[in-house]
C-alpha cells in the first residue's frame, strides 16, 4: 500500500461525475497527498464493511468523512485557489451544502452518465489507486 494511503478518496467507480472529480483532484494534487479506490473495490469493502454508500468518502487514517464534508476537506488540501474556495464554502450552512450535494448525487447518473464497470486508471496514475 502506498505511503499516501492514509488519505484515501473512495468514489463511485462507475459514475462519470465521480471519475471526473478524481481526475480533477489528481491534476491539483501534485504532491500526491491522496490515493484513490472505487467504492466497488475490495479495499473499500474492507474499510467500510457492509455500509453501502453512493457518495465520496475521504479516509484520513482511522477517520472517515462523507459527501459534502469530504469534498470540502479534499479541496482544502489541493492547489490554490481551492483551499480558499473551500473555506468560503464552509461558511454556507451545512444543511444547504448537504441538500445541494444530495440533489446532485441523486441525479448524477442521469445528468453525467455511468459505465457498467469501473474505469481503469491511466498508467501514470496506477501507483495512486488501491484495489
Amino acid at each position: 500500500m502506498p505511503a499516501n494511503s492514509q488519505n484515501v478518496i473512495l468514489f463511485d467507480g462507475v459514475c462519470h461525475l465521480c471519475n471526473g472529480f478524481v481526475r480533477f483532484v489528481i491534476r491539483r494534487d501534485p504532491a500526491g497527498v491522496f490515493a484513490f479506490a472505487p467504492l466497488q473495490s475490495d479495499f473499500a469493502r474492507r474499510r467500510l464493511g457492509t455500509l453501502h454508500l453512493d457518495s465520496i468518502v475521504l479516509l484520513e487514517g482511522d477517520r472517515a468523512f462523507y459527501a459534502e464534508t469530504a469534498v470540502l476537506r479534499i479541496c482544502a488540501r489541493l492547489s490554490q485557489p481551492l483551499p480558499m474556495l473551500a473555506r468560503i464554502a464552509s461558511l454556507i450552512p451545512l444543511p444547504v451544502l448537504a441538500w445541494t450535494y444530495r440533489t446532485v448525487a441523486r441525479y448524477r447518473y442521469r445528468i453525467f452518465g455511468r459505465d457498467e464497470v469501473c474505469a481503469l486508471p491511466l498508467p501514470e496514475w496506477k501507483g495512486r489507486f488501491l484495489s
